[in-house]
């Protein structure tokens, strides 16, 4: 039986995770009175065992076990569990402790995660802190994995999840569609909120507290972005890079990954 439901992530809105194993971790979906949403559900397991599958095994790609299929489990898709839960529960716990350095290798892993997965041909089109793991590799390194892809889309297998980013993670003037470029706009924001601890335009802090506060905080960042007023990243490590994303001046990850490195190579050049 599994031992139990996890706090970090115990009733999310499409699913939810329990430990089976020391290690292991069984997502299932959640409960729900809603037919056509049980079907939606349904259909983002479909995609993510198959797009999970497709990526197959990389150091910045959570690692899947498989599907669980024994009756006395209820069934859905088995995944080496992250010692420290997600980037976002991480960030809320320990900002202020997180060095620079962290914070920097983060960002990169970050990037290598999504050219990863668009060399695979997968638009991620969920990304946020909480579809970013946190774990301990070693005793001494915290690294990333990128999770959670029942809602992205890979043309070649004909799978559309349907997701797209949340506000402050989303470009408010582009087609509400899935495109390599949903990814690109989102990193920007990604890197943003490890740089500073927080998303753009927003105090640091935890979940939304209601409904209201979570659509004052669409409204308001969807206005600054829309009109492309984005956050001051001058004081802030590879602040062009990030303005540069949110300006979709690069075409692929790779471009970004290349000017990571660049900044990086300054750096140690100085």
């Amino acid at each position: 039986m599994p031992s139990r439901i996890l706090p970090e992530c115990s009733a999310g809105s499409t699913s939810v995770l329990i430990r089976v194993q020391p290690g292991v971790v069984l997502k299932h979906p959640g409960d729900s009175i809603n037919e056509d949403f049980v079907a939606s559900i349904a259909r983002h397991f479909v995609v993510e065992a198959q797009i999970l599958e497709i990526l197959g095994d990389h150091p910045r790609i959570v690692k899947y076990l498989g599907r669980q299929d024994k009756p006395e489990l209820p069934s859905g898709l088995l995944f080496a569990e992250a010692s420290h839960a997600n980037l976002q529960e991480y960030l809320n716990d320990k900002n202020d402790e997180i060095p620079p350095t962290l914070r920097r290798k983060w960002c990169r892993q970050v990037v290598e995660s999504i050219a990863c997965i668009h060399s695979q041909g997968v638009i991620h089109s969920d990304l946020r802190p909480e579809n970013i793991l946190v774990h301990a590799t070693t005793p001494t390194s915290l690294d990333i994995y990128l999770c959670d892809f029942g809602g992205s889309t890979c043309e070649k297998l004909g799978l559309d999840g349907g997701n797209l980013p949340d506000s402050g993670f989303f470009d408010p003037n582009s087609e509400c569609v899935s495109t390599p470029a949903t990814d690109l706009f989102s990193v920007a924001s990604i890197l943003y909120t490890i740089l500073t601890g927080h998303w753009p335009y927003r105090a640091p802090g935890g979940r939304f507290e209601s409904i209201e506060a979570m659509m004052d905080y669409t409204k308001l960042v969807d206005g600054f972005f829309g009109k492309q007023e984005f956050p001051d990243v001058s004081e802030i490590w590879v602040g062009a890079v990030i303005l540069k994303c949110w300006m979709r001046e690069y075409t692929s990850a790779d471009d970004i990954l290349q000017a990571l490195e660049l900044e990086m190579t300054d750096e140690i050049s100085e």
